[in-house]
């Protein structure tokens, strides 16, 4: 096009854009106000949120994706949302490969012989069926390894020793969990045997912490385990003392053959538009060294009993609610993305989503990113959200892993930041079991996510959920 028609083109969108009226502020109704205060208190005066986490955590315990407990978590997901009142309630199919591990052991060999805590990473290959000996080279981070001469890791266990810190937000987890997600290929570019990396965790119980990492395609797999923290510690004394200290490894871990899990939905449905949909949720699937406790069966008793809440009310709200426990969050989001897919053509309908999976910390405040005529709205729902001891922040945070492939697509989102000093010393480790869990804090959040779930579906007006194209998704 002619630069001089290219100006005028340009001209001619912006005046009739500038003619176009500006939307309609997003309203929030007086009397929906008022029973979302109700709801409130009635929340937080005591939830159904723990005897729900307690159940799945007893009746199915640890329930990695593609084993028996994860089908067993998924029948026990059907049977509790009509338990609790729900009007309808589907489940969604999600296919992946099945990781598998194993046994697995570790020990420091020579002079200063011992055993080491370790635990192999999701995805990771195990030692061949025979123990793997090598020597051991340290690192401080991932990003020292990459800057390392190969030869001084060739054939080698390369060990990266990085430190997480602790924060409310959890934002060490990010600089962190690159050693996990990447350290094995890295490391095998260089010519390592295997890879050994600090627990990408802020707690100091000799627990590893385990989580999954990837491949890159043509490179060389080799196993990768994570050392608990006092472990790492010691690992590192070790080899103040004897810089050619070996380690042995013995690690049975393969993935093989695929397995179809599913997304388990329950919805209180909309009086008045029911195919618009606010979504909330939290993962089923967990780790099988805990029992998924804080992560994230909190996250799954907190939005059921935010449902049971509102399907307790004498009138439906106007939009349909719906509560969805995702499958196989932990080995890539694939419970996430296979419902992203499955309502690629539906974004528009759901009008804002969020979901809890940060542990069982208190909320402590409110985010979201939703268009500009929606934000007083936002604000209404944090106002009636500040007796819980929550905040509106209007901006920072994110949509969470679950919700974030539909927020790729278009869909608003809202975050309920929760408290996460402490889950970082649980997250992905034997120690994430039931008694780490208050009752009353879970109340406080399942009272939270009612009344953002309510006010949300009864408000006059969108938060901005639009389809993006292709290229624009994040």
């Amino acid at each position: 096009m002619p630069r001089p028609l290219a100006r005028r083109v340009t001209v001619l969108a912006l005046a009739l854009a500038a003619a176009l009226p500006a939307a309609a502020e997003t309203r929030l109704p007086d009397d929906a106000l008022e029973q979302a205060a109700v709801l409130r208190d009635r929340g937080l005066a005591g939830s159904a949120a723990y005897g729900i986490v307690e159940s799945l955590t007893t009746e199915v315990g640890p329930r990695m994706a593609g084993t028996e407990a994860d089908a067993r978590a998924v029948a026990w997901a059907r049977a509790k949302f009509e338990e609790l009142g729900f009007d309808r309630v589907r489940v969604e199919p999600v296919t992946f490969p099945v990781w598998h591990r194993g046994h697995e052991q570790a020990r420091i060999l020579g002079d200063h012989a011992q055993p080491l805590l370790i635990t192999a990473l999701g995805g990771s290959v195990g030692t061949g069926g025979q123990p793997l000996e090598a020597e051991v080279v340290r690192f401080d981070s991932l990003d020292a390894l990459m800057a390392a001469d190969a030869a001084s890791v060739r054939g080698k266990i390369a060990f990266i020793d990085g430190r997480m810190e602790r924060f409310r937000d959890g934002r060490g987890y990010g600089p962190a969990v690159g050693a996990r997600s990447n350290g094995a290929t890295e490391a095998a570019r260089r010519g390592a045997r295997a890879v050994l990396i600090r627990s990408i965790g802020t707690d100091s119980d000799r627990l590893p912490h385990t989580g999954m990492m990837r491949y890159a395609e043509g490179v060389t797999q080799i196993p990768a385990a994570a050392l608990s923290v006092p472990d790492a510690e010691q690992l590192t004394r070790v080899l103040e003392r004897d810089r050619s200290a070996r380690v042995r490894l013995d690690i049975d871990a393969e993935t093989r053959g695929e397995y179809t899990s599913h997304n388990v939905i329950g919805e209180i449905v909309g009086s008045e538009r029911p195919e618009e949909v606010v979504l909330i949720g939290g993962h089923l699937d967990s780790w099988d060294l805990g029992t998924g406790a804080v992560d994230d069966a909190s996250g799954v008793g907190i939005t059921m009993a935010a449902g049971k809440l509102i399907a307790s009310l004498p009138e439906r709200p106007r939009r349909t609610v719906r509560v969805v426990a995702f499958a196989n969050e932990e080995q890539g989001l694939l419970g996430a993305r296979a419902y992203a897919r499955a309502h690629a053509d539906a974004i528009a309908q759901h009008v804002i989503g969020a979901e809890s999976d940060f542990g069982a910390g208190r909320i402590y405040a409110l985010r979201g990113n939703v268009e500009p005529e929606a934000r007083k709205a936002l604000a209404q729902i944090a106002e009636v959200l500040t007796p819980l001891g929550i905040a509106y922040e209007g901006e920072g945070g994110g949509p969470g892993p679950d919700i974030g492939p539909m927020a790729a697509r278009g869909m608003a989102w809202a975050q309920l930041a929760q408290d996460g000093t402490d889950y970082f010393d649980l997250h992905h480790t034997a120690n994430d079991t039931l008694d780490k869990v208050d009752a009353e804090a879970l109340d406080q959040q399942a009272a939270a996510y009612a009344v953002f779930a309510y006010l949300a579906a009864e408000a006059e007006g969108d938060f901005g959920s639009a389809p993006k194209s292709a290229g624009e998704e994040d």
